[in-house]
């Protein structure tokens, strides 16, 4: 099928695939008038890598994906301890985003929100307050 079928199959936009293809995630099959042909094996990749990307795995951790899925010899562990990993790095966002939510509910509280021009979470951003001293940007 050509790309813009594999798109519609797979929820990825024709850009995306594009670039998947680009730095090796995908190798296309080329018909024999050049266009991309895209059969189950790389439809099947695509739909991995959908999926893999929405549950937050870097592009390097999906390439080992599709590697360990291509594997018949794998084993199950492997794909356990990077899913482990993934799992271990949406939790730390997680936290750090707890982080940031609190750091926004203070500067809104902090803010009258009436004609006045003086304004909490303009402050903050500025750097008048103490938010995320400790934390890299």
């Amino acid at each position: 099928m050509n790309i813009g079928r594999a798109a519609t199959e797979t929820g990825l936009s024709v850009k995306t695939i594009r670039y998947y293809e680009d730095i090796g995630l995908v190798d296309a099959d080329r018909a024999e008038n050049g266009y991309r042909d895209f059969g189950d094996r790389q439809i099947t990749q695509l739909r991995m890598l959908a999926q893999a990307r929405h549950l937050g795995f870097g592009l390097e951790e999906c390439r080992r994906l599709l590697d360990l899925n291509a594997n018949p010899d794998r084993a199950s562990r492997d794909v356990q301890a990077l899913a482990t990993r993934n799992l271990e790095a949406v939790r730390s966002k997680i936290d750090q985003l707890k982080v940031l939510e609190a750091e926004l509910e203070i500067l809104i509280d902090q803010c009258h929100g009436d004609d006045a021009p003086d304004c909490a979470i303009l402050n903050g951003l500025a750097g008048s307050m103490d938010f995320g001293a400790n934390r890299k940007t």
